[in-house]
């Protein structure tokens, strides 16, 4: 595969940011200094690039383990029925190099995070208000369950909360 992931450079913010407000309402808006901080207190950032094109991030994710001081409503809910997990604050792929697994080599990359830190789920949200079905279906094919269901942002935004075991989706 002529893809390789590495962690999130300081130098890579500015495409990041490009990369996130380009897939809003899948995730959050940020501004630089909102992305930066949320950066500096994630416990991990990774990003997939082209091995002809290693500066150039195509997808990334920010991570969070347990008892990370933040204050995402959704970390919070999966913070009060869990103290080992691994939760996926957001993961975006730049449209034009959607469809090529890199979404796939971003969560191989998570499980496998996750499993070396021992704990025993990863966690994330997917909307469905506004309604996201291919990540949704994405998901499902990872082996993420729905767990629960919450309304944020003055019920604007519903999530489904999803989880998978860490000892390994089939598929991955």
């Amino acid at each position: 595969m002529p893809y390789s992931l590495r962690r999130l450079r300081p130098t890579d913010t500015d495409t990041v940011l490009r990369l996130n407000n380009a897939a809003v309402p899948a995730v959050n808006p940020h501004d630089a200094t909102s992305l930066t901080a949320l950066l500096a207190v994630s416990s991990q950032a990774l990003c997939v690039v082209h091995d002809a094109a290693p500066d150039e991030v195509l997808g990334f994710a920010v991570l969070f383990g347990a008892g990370a001081d933040y204050a995402s409503e959704n970390y919070r809910w999966f913070s009060a029925r869990s103290d080992a997990f691994l939760y996926v604050d957001r993961i975006v792929v730049s449209e034009t190099a959607r469809n090529q697994g890199l979404g796939r080599l971003l969560y191989t990359a998570i499980f496998a995070a996750a499993g070396e830190s021992e704990v025993g789920e990863v966690f994330c949200e997917v909307n469905v208000k506004p309604a996201n079905p291919g990540s949704l279906a994405f998901h499902s094919r990872l082996g993420f369950v729905p767990i629960g269901e919450q309304s944020t942002k003055g019920d604007t935004v519903v999530v489904s909360l999803l989880a998978a075991p860490v000892a390994g989706p089939g598929v991955l």
